[in-house]
């Protein structure tokens, strides 16, 4: 039974949402993806938000753009967290998005990520259920962990070929 729904109101959305599912394969979260217009086909992403909780969802992660309703609709319908994921636009550069997911009414929230926040949305997702999976929660040490030792050996390739030669 998937634990995270993805969702998404275009396919043009897909590389940002790929990364939050990718983190989520890299702890091993189950997740369904789909793509449903809010605005193209309400009965269809009605049925999707009702649906969600028995279906055995404990988060959603949403991406939208423009006027990025699909996040903010699934949290009104789905009782669990949302996180929203503001897409870039070419209008005005993914702030019509964020502004529309983070000025959501009381009562009604939605976790935000950066424009184009995949993988940060990922992540959050899995702290979420951490909360109650040591199992994950290790998973997110070990993950945070990983990019220390990144940081590190970037670090140690500079020290020893210096910027010039890096």
């Amino acid at each position: 039974m998937a634990k995270v729904g993805i969702v998404m109101g275009s396919d043009s959305d897909m590389p940002v949402m790929a990364k939050a599912a990718d983190i989520l394969d890299q702890l091993g979260v189950s997740y369904e993806m789909n793509i449903i217009s809010a605005h193209r086909e309400p009965e269809e992403f009605f049925e999707y938000a009702k649906s969600a909780e028995e279906k055995g969802y404990k988060v959603i992660i949403a991406g939208a753009g423009m006027a990025a309703h699909l996040p903010g609709m699934c949290a009104a319908i789905f009782p669990m967290p949302v996180i929203g994921i503001p897409m870039h636009t070419t209008s005005l550069g993914g702030r019509d998005s964020l502004y529309s997911i983070v000025q959501m009414p009381t009562g009604i929230p939605v976790a935000t990520v950066a424009i184009n926040g995949g993988a940060n949305a990922g992540i959050l997702a899995a702290k979420i259920l951490a909360t109650s999976d040591p199992e994950l929660l290790q998973k997110l040490k070990d993950y945070k962990d990983s990019l220390k030792d990144a940081v590190v050996a970037k670090d140690k390739k500079l020290q020893d070929v210096g910027y010039k030669n890096y």
